[in-house]
């Protein structure tokens, strides 16, 4: 099996929890997996050797300085600290491969000037920093990931399980993604983003959830029409109290998260089939082409075409 070359630029102080992302996605072998090949994984810094303890109280030796980023195909900064030297920079801005932060790491490529005109994303606490910093670029502070084709940002720490698991649906198609995401015992994709994070009730027994068994039931009917009236009669519930107790249970609408988990299940469809795209919408319960390209756009910043090309492929 071939190898897709990741190498994973430290700071000083090293994410450890960012870094773990890194290396449970992209450092494991995957031999279970029908895929043509797979990543391998370098750690490099800029002066090899011992790294300083973390906040966790343990240390990193890294074998590799920054020569390590002249042959990857991806780089990623798991977060960063302090001011980039110039070697750093150089190297960074020299390399033609995939450049993806996560967290901090943002400000490594701003400071490089890789976002220069682009929207970028960061944890929610360093979004004012880093427009304040780099008001050449513009700060997504809701979303948990942007993609910008060669550059990739994330929002904070397990916001990177989402971007790299989007990064191996994107270079392998959703099944194999979802197969990482099950080994991780993690969703596959989460919906939403930052402005999602507040305390949620949860359920002791799901079984017991009235919001958790209609959204389960309705992921098995997605072809049929559902509209708030039916699902809040599934619920045994009015459609005002449906509305209000799904809303705090999810962070969204009744009908946000029905388009969102309709255009979900068309992936699928797009990576594996030729059919017309007419015909993927009406199989997903969209109730016409325009409608599912218009909900497609919205939430994968693509068309249905385009992702079938990017995608089709790599299934």
């Amino acid at each position: 099996m071939s190898s897709h070359r990741v190498v994973a630029l430290l700071p000083d102080q090293v994410a450890t929890f960012e870094l773990g992302i890194v290396v449970e996605v992209f450092g494991l072998a995957r031999p279970e997996l029908d895929v043509s090949w797979w990543y391998e994984l370098t750690l490099c810094t800029e002066v090899p050797g011992r790294l300083p303890a973390t906040t966790g109280g343990f240390a990193f030796v890294i074998g590799h300085g920054l020569e390590a980023l002249r042959d990857a195909d991806t780089i990623i900064v798991p977060g960063w600290n302090g001011e980039p030297s110039d070697a750093v920079l150089e190297a960074v801005r020299g390399s033609r491969a995939r450049i993806v932060s996560i967290c901090s790491g943002v400000f490594l490529l701003a400071a490089a000037g890789l976002l220069a005109g682009r929207e970028a994303a960061t944890h929610w606490r360093y979004a004012d920093r880093l427009a304040a910093l780099h008001p050449d670029l513009t700060v997504n502070a809701d979303v948990l990931y942007v993609d910008g084709d060669d550059v990739l940002t994330s929002a904070g720490s397990a916001a990177g399980i989402d971007l790299c698991l989007h990064i191996v649906r994107r270079d392998h198609g959703s099944a194999v993604a979802n197969a990482v995401a099950r080994r991780l015992v993690i969703p596959p994709h989460r919906d939403g983003g930052q402005a999602q994070l507040i305390e949620l009730p949860v359920a002791a027994h799901p079984d017991d959830d009235p919001i958790a068994r209609v959204m389960a039931w309705a992921l098995e009917r997605l072809d049929q029409p559902l509209d708030l009236a039916t699902l809040a009669a599934r619920a045994y519930m009015s459609v005002r109290t449906f509305t209000r107790r799904f809303q705090r249970a999810t962070g969204t609408t009744p009908g946000r998260w029905l388009i969102e988990q309709r255009v979900r299940a068309s992936l699928a469809l797009l990576e594996g089939s030729d059919e017309p795209v007419e015909t993927v919408a009406a199989r997903v319960g969209f109730g016409s082409a325009a409608t599912y390209r218009h909900h497609f756009t919205a939430i994968m910043r693509t068309t249905p075409t385009a992702y079938r090309r990017a995608f089709y492929a790599a299934a």
